[in-house]
């Protein structure tokens, strides 16, 4: 499966919980964490009868990050959380997709010096989590 161009992906060998588990101490690593989190197997079949594989949706954020963007640009606030899912497709194999925080730049078309800054601290931030989570499918 290729990358999309608004994300980052890394497939692990792990199952969900302990790849979840796994992407929670990463990002503490780079001073950010998992902020919400939304149970899409437990949700598609309470609410519509579905059946499907272990899957969450992500939402990702740095304090100071998002401090910085919203004294720079309250509004800015609307486009945050960073997004984020986790699917195990394959037991024990779970492919974790990481928002791109230029998204957030795209989106909010700002041209402050600190938005764009804070932005980019976190897409670095978020390229070191990839990349160590790469780092276990080796």
């Amino acid at each position: 499966m290729t990358a999309p161009t608004y994300a980052f992906t890394a497939e692990i060998p792990q199952p969900l919980t302990q790849a979840v588990e796994t992407l929670r101490t990463l990002l503490a690593a780079e001073q950010m964490g998992i902020v919400s989190e939304v149970d899409m197997q437990a949700t598609l079949k309470a609410k519509l009868g579905l059946e499907s594989h272990p899957q969450r949706l992500l939402g990702l954020c740095s304090p100071r990050i998002a401090h910085a963007l919203v004294s720079a640009e309250p509004d800015i606030a609307a486009l945050l959380p960073c997004g984020g899912s986790a699917a195990e497709a394959v037991p024990g194999r779970t492919r974790i997709v990481l928002q791109d925080p230029r998204v957030i730049l795209q989106a909010s078309a700002s041209t402050q010096p600190a938005v764009c800054d804070a932005l980019e601290q976190a897409r670095a931030a978020v390229q070191r989590v990839v990349a160590r989570l790469a780092e276990l499918d080796r």
